[in-house]
Formats: C-alpha cells, structure tokens, sequence
C-alpha cells in the first residue's frame, strides 16, 4: 500500500498536524489551541464464527487508533459489507450489536454508516475523536533511554489461523476472543496522565511492523526481549505446528532488512512477532519515571524492551 500511495498527492494543510509522513495510526487536525480532531477508519471480514463478538472486535479495533493517538473518541460511523441472499439478516444485526456496545462502553455514539452488499460480510467503523493538540502521542517521539510497554498478548493471527483448522482449545479460543473484544481505552487514559513519548497500536502489521514504524519515524532502534513478551495461551503450540497466517509471511518478507534476531531466536518466536494481530494493544514508549508510573496506573503492561540510539536496523530482537 505504501508504493501505491506515494505516488499520491498529499493533503497539506498548516492544521494538519499528522498525516501520512510517519505511517501513524490516525490523522491529528488542528482546530483551536484546545482542541484538535483525530480521525481514523478501520474494517476487515470476520475472524471469529460469532457475529455479536465480530462486532465487539471490530469496533475495539476501530476505537484503538485513536487512543494510541492520546485522544477520546466522540463518534463513530459504521462501514459494512453484507452477503444479503446468503446470511439472515439476524447476522448483520448481532453484528451492529456487539460494535454499538462496545462504542457505547468508550463513550462514544454512532452517529450513522453506510452498507453496501458484498459475497463476504466485513464490518468496522470510521472514528472521530478529540485530543489537546499539546498533548498528541504519535509513533515518532520515542527517545533513547525509554522502556517498552505492550499492553496486550501477541498471538491473536495465529490463534485465528488454528481455529479455521479447528485445532485451537477452548481456552485460547476465549482468551482471544475477550482480548481483541477489550477496549485500549484504560491503558490509553493511563499514558495520557503519565506523559508517554510515543505509542502505536499493534495491528496487521505485526508486533515488528508497528514496531519499525516507530522506529522509523523516531529516528532510534528499539531493542526487544523475546522472553518478555505476552503471549495468549497455545500461541507456541500453533505456531510449531505451522498454523501461521499468510500475512506473517508477507509482514517477514517486507521487513527482512529492518530487523536484526539474534542468533538465538527460535523460528517459531520469529512467526510471532510477525504475526498479524486484530486488536491488539498499544506499544507504548515512556520514561523510567513515567513508566513506573503507568504500570501503577495498568499493572497489565508488560516492558518488553527498550529504546537505543538509532543504529543499523530499526529493530533488534535478542
């Protein structure tokens, strides 16, 4: 997408104060020395059988980009595809269910959408919300010396892959499940208060993708402990077994020169830090101090790593 896109003209505006530059997670638009907007849109087809937890997912997913972005989202529009020859519409009606609840729980309100008919149902909405512009978090403030947080387990691609292939258990099956269905909205709040640098939401791209991306547009090389990182209940397991998503593969070959494993890093903690994640949580980069701070505040994050002066590859993996 990023070769298609920049052949594209570039919106450009004195107001804009985050656009396509740093591939962040939404656009910030300057309105007042109080207010800014962010705004973002986020869909994609089923992963779990339940079309009431599809919805949940979708909208949490939907809603992340703009608390990684420090903000609060105010409403929501829906986007939906929907196959209505082939499904009841009792489907599409559990679906628009789980995603109102969970956009009700941010304190947000769907304002309306827009459905259009398709052979496969997809679901996610458009998010407009509202930041301080002093207080934007991008992706592209990190700094040396800061540590690492990941707010939520890593796996959720590859536990989807093993439920296509009615491998998973029960229990990575709802582990998953509550995890991609879990708002951002608390960790999101927590590094607001504590003053984080920087912060991405882990998406498609991978745990490594949204990492280089920080890098990236910080200008620093982050260090990440494979033993730290949280891992959702089975997700070794499916992954020794070969039950890796497409689009880990994709994700490893597009970032094959960015990334640096030590030699000592098993292939099977390499597919899932490629992994592509739905709804995954926020990679949030903070001071010593603020960071003992925000685990106080979310004593679910986990330091996963670290931030180095910008070295050979964005991302070092030891």
């Amino acid at each position: 997408m990023s070769q298609v896109l920049r052949h594209l003209p570039k919106g450009e505006s004195d107001n804009l104060l985050v656009g396509l530059e740093t591939s962040d997670d939404a656009a910030v638009y300057y309105l007042n020395p109080d207010t800014a907007l962010v705004q973002t849109v986020d869909f994609f087809t089923p992963i779990v059988d339940d079309p009431y937890l599809f919805g949940q997912i979708a909208a949490a997913n939907s809603l992340s980009d703009i608390y990684a972005m420090g903000g609060k989202p105010l409403t929501a529009l829906n986007i939906v595809a929907f196959p209505n020859c082939s499904l009841p519409m009792e489907v599409l009606q559990e679906i628009l269910r789980g995603g109102a609840e969970k956009i009700a729980e941010a304190g947000a309100i769907i304002v309306g959408g827009h459905t259009i008919q398709d052979d496969e149902p997809k679901y996610g909405l458009s998010v407009l919300g509202t930041v301080h512009p002093q207080k934007v978090i991008t992706n592209a403030a990190a700094e040396a010396g800061d540590y690492l947080v990941l707010t939520k387990p890593l796996g959720t691609g590859i536990i989807a892959t093993a439920l296509k292939g009615e491998l998973a258990s029960q229990e990575a099956a709802e582990a998953a499940g509550r995890t991609m269905a879990s708002l951002n909205k608390e960790a999101g709040e927590a590094m607001q208060k504590v003053g984080a640098h920087a912060c991405t939401d882990i998406t498609g791209f991978g745990f490594l993708g949204h990492a280089s991306e920080m890098a990236q547009g910080s200008e620093v090389t982050l260090e990440i402990e494979v033993d730290k990182l949280p891992l959702l209940p089975g997700v070794r397991e499916y992954a020794s077994f070969g039950l890796v998503p497409a689009g880990a593969y994709e994700n490893r070959e597009y970032l094959k020169e960015k990334v640096e494993f030590a030699s000592s890093i098993e292939e099977v903690d390499r597919d899932i830090l490629f992994d592509p994640q739905t709804s995954g949580g926020l990679l949030i980069s903070l001071s010593p101090e603020a960071c003992q701070e925000f685990l106080q505040l979310f004593p679910q994050g986990v330091v996963v790593g670290r931030v180095l002066t910008k070295g050979g590859h964005k991302v070092k993996v030891k």
